[in-house]
Parts: C-alpha cells; structure tokens; sequence
C-alpha cells in the first residue's frame, strides 16, 4: 500500500507538470500506512496495491493534492476495496501462536455479536489483541499507547478521539441501559472492531476534519455516533470507515457553524 500510494502520487505530480517534493512530506506514505491498518492481514497483495492507487488517485489527487481533499485518502481507498472486492475485505484470521504457522479463519468480535457467528471473545482479549480482524484493529490498547503518543507530541488534536469514544460509549451505555438483550455492553463496542483506531488515527486527520476546536469536537462525536448507528442498526457490523467518510462531508458547514468571533467583533461587509 505504501509503495502504491507513493507511485500513484509521483504519477499525479508527472501528469500536473508539479515537483516530486511532495513524496518528501510523508503524506502518501501516511496515507499507504492507515490503509494497510486499515485491511484484513490475509488480502491479496494484488487488492492492497489497487486500495493504494484509488486513495491517492481518487482521493487526494483528483482535488488538486495535500490540503484540499475534502475525504481522507486511506477511507476512500477502502471504501472502492470494500465495493469490489466484499468477499476478500471481510475474510478474517485470528492471531496464530508463535509456535505454529498457519492461522484459522475466524468471525470478527463484532461480526459475532452482530450475526451470532460465533463466540464473542472477553474484552480482556479484544482489549489485548487476540482476536481477527484487520490488521489496526485488533489491539484497542496498543492503539491507545500509539495515539496517545501521538497527542502528546502534538502531532494529532485530543479533541476527535474524546469526541468520538464520548459519542461511540453514550450511545453504547444508553442502548444497552434501554435493551440489553438487543444492544451489547459498551465495554465491548469500545474494545471491538476499529474504533480505538480510527478515533486516534483516522478521524485526527488534519485534513479532512474541521480547523476549529469546537468543530474537531462536534467532528468526533458525530463520527462516534454515526459508528454505534451502523453497528446497531445496519447491515455491517462496523461501521467506522462509513462515519468518518460522512463527517468528512460536513467539515464545510462544522467549521462554518463554529467560526469563533473576532476580536472586537464580526467585521460588517458593505
């Protein structure tokens, strides 16, 4: 994904007569990384090249480049895998031990509490990482440790990740207060699926979520709702790429509504 992202970018700058600098900045090779995060760890490498191309073609190119793509790139690249190849993007394997090689297929925990198929693990493993799903997802506390890092040094806003759990655990704990024998603990839906994931490496983008702090907020709870809407009430049982991709279109009118006033004023235009 990475090296995909980084010759499709390449590509895109030879076409618009631009400069190769920007294979410098670190973007696609970002972009190529979320990406592969974001993917079954068992996906033909034929798949992953065609999801590195489609995000920075159709994802960041066709906008005119870094900083005026609307979407983020590694969504929309899974989103194009997802519609072509549904089979293979929901094929899972579970961690194998070290002493063996081969791996099992298994339902993801999210896949089991939506459809029954199959044992729901304990959060403790869901938590840890013993389970299948794609390859970010699987550990909630390693993808704690990596964001956290990340917000500490500066490079991603605190504002979407606490906006989105806030958002994700309300919804969770209310329904399953309401229903609980429809709706699962909220301990589950925290741990599960890649919601740890994309609230500290997907909705941080800083491109595709608003600028201002307000709408950062508003940015990662409306994607944390949108997740536990989807997961209770669609067809898929996750639902974080849907969100984000959803949110992202609402950037415009977020940092619109949270403009915050100048000092001294809102300037009055003859």
């Amino acid at each position: 994904t990475v090296g995909a992202c980084l010759a499709t970018e390449a590509a895109a700058n030879a076409i618009r007569g631009r400069s190769q600098s920007s294979l410098l900045d670190g973007s696609a090779a970002v972009t190529g990384m979320i990406l592969a995060f974001s993917l079954p760890p068992g996906l033909p490498a034929f798949m992953a090249v065609v999801g590195g191309v489609v995000a920075i073609a159709l994802g960041k190119a066709v906008f005119g480049g870094l900083g005026q793509n609307l979407f983020n790139p590694a969504m929309v690249g899974r989103a194009f895998l997802m519609a072509c190849f549904p089979v293979a993007m929901t094929t899972w394997t579970t961690p194998a031990p070290l002493a063996t090689v081969d791996a099992v297929t298994q339902a993801t925990p999210l896949a089991a509490m939506k459809f029954g198929s199959g044992v729901v693990p304990a959060v403790k493993a869901m938590f840890i990482g013993t389970v299948g799903g794609c390859v970010g997802e699987s550990s909630a506390l390693l993808a704690i440790v990596g964001g956290l890092y990340l917000i500490v040094r500066g490079t991603a806003s605190w504002r979407q990740p606490v906006g989105m759990l806030a958002g994700a655990a309300l919804f969770a704990w209310l329904a399953h207060w309401a229903s609980p024998e429809t709706f699962k603990p909220m301990s589950l839906h925290l741990t599960g699926g890649a919601l740890m994931f994309g609230a500290f490496f997907i909705v941080t983008d800083p491109v595709g979520c608003p600028l201002t702090p307000w709408g950062r907020l508003l940015f990662g709870l409306g994607a944390g709702l949108l997740v536990m809407v989807i997961r209770s009430f669609g067809g898929y049982p996750e639902g974080v790429m849907f969100a984000v991709l959803m949110m992202s279109a609402l950037t415009p009118l977020l940092e619109r509504w949270t403009m915050p006033t100048p000092y001294g004023g809102k300037v009055v235009r003859n």
